[in-house]
């Protein structure tokens, strides 16, 4: 299994969206950067990411998997886009912010660190443990 964090700007899809999708899920459509298509690419059913609210919270608050491998992105006209579906799996029980990340020394190469524009990033196991950790998130 492999890791993941998926930013959304809380305004155009939250965490509380993505909840009420239950078992169905949703594509997580829209994103328009190749390094990010890369990353959907590689994306497996199974892997775990980690939910960040962009913007104003800038915090990681839940978990989300995903349940479909890339598949062509609905709102690309052109075909061009991936996307990859994504069901939630849990609330973070204490959104970790970035700055909580930033403070941390252990993440200091984590990419939302050195490149937070990035919509879809990879975790390593280490990050991901560390994160979750710091969210009293019980990772089974």
């Amino acid at each position: 299994m492999a890791y993941w964090l998926l930013k959304s700007e809380p305004g155009s899809w939250s965490w509380d969206d993505q909840k009420r999708k239950g078992a169905e899920g949703e594509p997580w459509t829209g994103v328009r950067n190749h390094l990010a298509k890369k990353h959907m690419m590689s994306m497996k059913v199974g892997d775990r990411c980690f939910f960040y609210h962009s913007v104003d919270e800038k915090r990681i608050v839940g978990i989300v998997e995903v349940s479909a491998e890339a598949h062509p992105d609905q709102t690309d006209p052109d075909g061009k886009w991936f996307c990859v579906d994504v069901v939630a799996v849990a609330d973070m029980p204490n959104p970790v912010t970035l700055d909580d990340c930033k403070k941390n020394p252990a993440l200091k190469d984590m990419v939302l660190i050195n490149n937070s524009r990035l919509s879809v990033q990879p975790v390593t196991d280490e990050e991901w443990r560390i994160v979750c950790e710091m969210g009293q998130y019980k990772d089974a």
